[in-house]
């Protein structure tokens, strides 16, 4: 015997002192042993089972014991290598599934061939011959299965109609007589054993329904009949063999993953453990290490319940395998890093524990053994050196389990609330009011008259049950937790301003029942700012982005983000409606996202302004091969096509309900280009301006191109340079100061910035420019009076506008001297430069950009709180008095 084979000899003698069906096996089976001598070097592959088939040539009547054998062959050289060390779980997994996709294979092969020479071919009623597709469920469907594991199939055939042979019979026959042979082949005990019991349960109806179903009644049993339990089920879904799976994925998908945020997932699924836990405790199984509690299951149950919230709206969550879940689930921050690594480790050790106890006998078992012998060889099998050690070990992974567990699924509304009454008795105003006093409520009589409007209305009232019982457990913690801001009434009114929006949405209701913190954050949040309570109000989807902690923290990645939305808008292509919902909810949660970090302090208003103005620049240029696609006769696979920025955008001073000033130019020679291109721009600026069910991207203003609104949607480069040397306005020169190239072709980026250096710096009359400036101004002040007492920070005399048309004349009327002014460098940046090139008093300069921040800060306060640009004078007038001191050195008047 070779040194090689002595190894595994011995790696065959330790396994047979752990495994009393290994020495079963090997005492009746003279061939075992060879065969694993030859092989346990190196796990198997379908290659080698097939092999292994194909040197025995069975026949129909001989395949059920050659796939016996294969059996034997396979799950004793997982066992050998596994209790040596050799195998990791994901091996024994892989060839176990291996195994029985080979064996189904061979069964189905054969038995069709049988039935193919007495019936014909199945075919449907146009005569396209028709498949069975076998779709793997639970472990197999995740190519997870265990080495004692029956498996769970469901028998799908896509159309009805007959076969084309002699003895004609309905597709629906031949293909229920091809899955009984299928499973007879399979799991019919012979003198050789079973390959697999086969478990068809999970088809339609269960065992009370067809063993097979084509696609038209499985579509019609997903919409009318199934039930919660079944699409946790179908996420590992897996088509095993057949052509047409994709039509088959396309049936089951909508079923399963909603395209919705489906917060209720929870509560079916708790719903679901709690029978499994009720029929566990009634046959007093809890050491038992799959359904017992801290088992398997609900380490699959924590995995499956993001999946079936998210997986409609995150395709990468549709993945089957739990370990690859889990670890998807932690990158996006939805559990912890430290519970993931518990549970990873939890499930790979209770499966090595499951496969040991099947070990024994070959038993599906996952009851820990009563014997003290064989509770002893298990825990050699884990090496652990005793019983004890091994229990000891096997509850810490059981309890961690049980307690990340209890974090997901227990019920946060299970215990009464102090406010239950309150909001029981709504309308009752001689109890409430009091309470409402105490709870530090102003106005307590006119909270009391909304919570009853709302507790009277038919929309609370024709609220389906389950959807009402959500909103009676969550107005009590909303009013308290509406009590603990400044702000109590408003912070009240705002949050039942969103109840009233999502009453009717119960996936909204759950996650804010299910997630107390996401509760108290809608609360801050509300009690913060009028113009983010509205936002959220309007898109509630957005409630999803305050359950994790890392996006009040952390800011963008645009260029990660920019890859990841192009991969899905690409996944999805050529689905326009999709993709423009895809790219409005993607962007909204960005702005929230920076919304939630600015109400926290953590953002500057010019830090924000760059973060929305890259956000706009990045949407703009995924926009445009998305809406380039959808232009019919184009010329050219990229489009010579830019988008210039101007005003706010341009500045890169962007706010988060500013309208983006754009004008689009091309360079292209071709005949057809002005057409083409005007069409282009008309299709983009619907894409981003279009109400859609998840909102719009942007208001957009073109009336900054030639000619304006009388003037072409898209203008040529030469075209564009033409208009503003020869025909532009001052005012539009004034703009062209703050335009930039933002997103398309990067070469008419650069030509346009020639463009804009080329315009701004001619030779222009001080005196003449400087009365057009003037009057211009005056005219913008006359469509804006004020109002006495107050202070319009954008419109009046001495604010906003003001240093921007002082700094608009500056580079109009000295860069031609001074080409630094054509930086595109921000306002204040352009103050600075100004000063150092001694056109304006330098301490004035700094004093005027210091004014300039400081009014943007005191207008970014007023939006977020839902108000106008006016504020108190007295506020302001520290602000006001450099920019009025400026206005007289640069214009000579007030």
């Amino acid at each position: 015997m070779s040194c090689e084979s002595s190894q595994n000899a011995g790696l065959i003698a330790h396994a047979r002192g752990l495994s009393r069906f290994l020495t079963r096996m090997l005492d009746s089976r003279p061939w075992l042993e060879a065969q694993l001598l030859e092989t346990l070097d190196a796990p198997l592959d379908a290659s080698m089972m097939r092999a292994f088939i194909d040197e025995r040539a069975p026949t129909e009547e001989t395949l059920p014991a050659a796939l016996r054998q294969l059996r034997t062959w396979v799950i004793t050289h997982i066992m050998v290598r596994d209790l040596a060390g050799s195998a990791s779980l994901a091996e024994v997994t892989e060839s176990m599934t291996l195994l029985a996709e080979t064996s189904i294979v061979f069964a189905h092969d054969s038995a069709r061939e049988s039935l193919l020479r007495r019936h014909g071919a199945p075919l449907s009623e146009s005569g396209w011959e028709q498949e069975l597709l076998i779709i793997g469920m639970g472990k197999l469907g995740g190519r997870e299965l265990n080495v004692s594991s029956d498996i769970d199939l469901i028998f799908v055939y896509p159309d009805d109609g007959d076969t084309g042979g002699e003895k004609v019979i309905s597709n629906f026959e031949f293909f229920e007589r091809l899955g009984k042979r299928i499973i007879k082949t399979l799991a019919e005990v012979t003198e050789h054993g079973q390959v697999f019991r086969v478990d068809m349960r999970l088809r339609p109806n269960g065992d009370s329904g067809p063993l097979v179903c084509s696609f038209d009644m499985l579509e019609n049993y997903f919409i009318t009949q199934g039930r919660e339990w079944e699409r946790y089920a179908w996420i590992k879904a897996r088509v095993l063999n057949g052509e047409r799976y994709c039509e088959l994925e396309k049936i089951a998908h909508p079923f399963v993953f909603r395209k919705y945020l489906d917060f209720g997932a929870i509560n079916a699924m708790r719903d679901l453990h709690q029978q499994i836990r009720r029929e566990v405790e009634r046959r007093d199984r809890a050491n038992n290490v799959k359904l017992g509690p801290g088992g398997i299951r609900e380490i699959e149950f924590l995995a499956q319940v993001f999946q079936l919230i998210r997986g409609g709206r995150d395709r990468e969550l549709q993945v089957r395998p739990t370990l690859k879940v889990l670890g998807l689930l932690a990158e996006r921050g939805i559990l912890t890093l430290d519970a993931i690594s518990e549970l990873s480790s939890a499930y790979d050790f209770l499966r090595r524990v499951e496969h040991r106890l099947q070990y024994l006998d070959d038993a599906q078992t996952h009851d820990l053994p009563d014997a003290s012998d064989d509770l002893e060889l298990i825990a050699r099998g884990m090496n652990f050196d005793s019983a004890d050690a091994f229990v000891a070990a096997l509850d810490v992974h059981r309890s961690a389990v049980s307690r990340h567990f209890v974090d997901v699924f227990s019920d946060p509304s299970e215990k009464r609330h102090a406010l239950d009454e309150m909001w029981a008795s709504a309308g009752d105003a001689a109890a409430i009011d009091p309470e409402l006093a105490r709870l530090g409520f102003k106005d307590p009589a006119t909270v009391t008259r909304r919570l009853a409007s709302f507790h009277g209305s038919a929309r609370y009232k024709q609220l389906p049950n389950r959807s009402r019982s959500r909103l009676d457990a969550l107005v009590p913690r909303i009013i308290e937790a509406a009590a603990d801001t400044p702000g109590p009434d408003e912070t009240l009114a705002r949050c039942f301003d969103l109840l009233e929006a999502i009453s009717r949405r119960g996936a909204y209701l759950a996650l804010l029942q299910q997630y107390p913190q996401a509760l108290r954050r809608v609360t801050d949040l509300m009690g913060a700012s009028r113009w983010a309570a509205q936002y959220l109000t309007r898109h509630p989807i957005l409630l999803d982005e305050l359950l994790d902690d890392r996006n009040a923290e952390v800011e963008p990645d645009w260029t990660r983000f920019r890859t990841e939305l192009a991969e899905r808008l690409d996944a999805i292509e050529p689905d326009m409606e999709q993709q423009m919902d895809t790219m409005r909810e993607q962007h909204h949660a960005q702005v929230f996202r920076l919304l939630t970090q600015d109400i926290a302090g953590k953002l500057t208003v010019e830090r924000l302004a760059d973060h929305l103005s890259a956000l706009a620049d990045l949407i703009l240029e995924l926009s445009l091969p998305l809406a380039w696609r959808k232009i019919k006769n184009r010329h050219r696979d990229t489009p010579r096509f830019a988008v210039i920025a101007y005003g706010k955008l341009g500045g890169k001073e962007l706010g988060y309900a500013s309208d983006l000033d754009i004008v689009f130019v091309f360079d292209d020679d071709a005949p057809e280009a002005l057409e083409l291109y005007s069409r282009f721009a008309q299709r983009l600026n619907t894409w981003l301006s279009s109400q859609t069910a998840a909102g719009i991207l942007f208001e957009t203003d073109l009336r900054l191109r030639p000619n304006g609104d009388s003037g072409l949607l898209a203008c040529s480069l030469e075209a564009f340079r033409k208009y503003q040397l020869e025909s532009a306005w001052v005012w539009e020169h004034q703009a062209l100061t703050r335009a930039r190239f933002a997103a398309g072709d990067s070469a008419i980026g650069e030509a346009f910035e020639k463009i804009r250096c080329e315009v701004l710096c001619q030779a222009r009359d001080p005196d003449k420019l400087r009365a057009e400036v003037i009057a211009m101004r005056l005219k913008m002040r006359d469509a804006n009076p004020g109002r006495q007492g107050l202070f319009d920070l954008k419109h009046d005399a001495g604010g906003l506008i003001d240093v921007e048309f002082l700094i608009q004349y500056l580079v109009l009327g000295h860069a031609r001297n001074h080409p630094a002014l054509t930086g595109n460098l921000g306002n204040i940046a352009l103050l600075r430069i100004a000063a150092e090139l001694g056109l304006i008093p330098p301490e004035l300069a700094l004093k005027c950009g210091d004014s300039y921040r400081r009014m943007r800060h005191l207008q970014h306060r007023q939006r977020l709180n839902g108000l106008s640009s006016r504020i108190d004078l007295a506020e302001a007038a520290e602000a006001i008095e450099p920019v009025t001191q400026l206005w007289k050195i640069v214009f000579g008047e007030t």
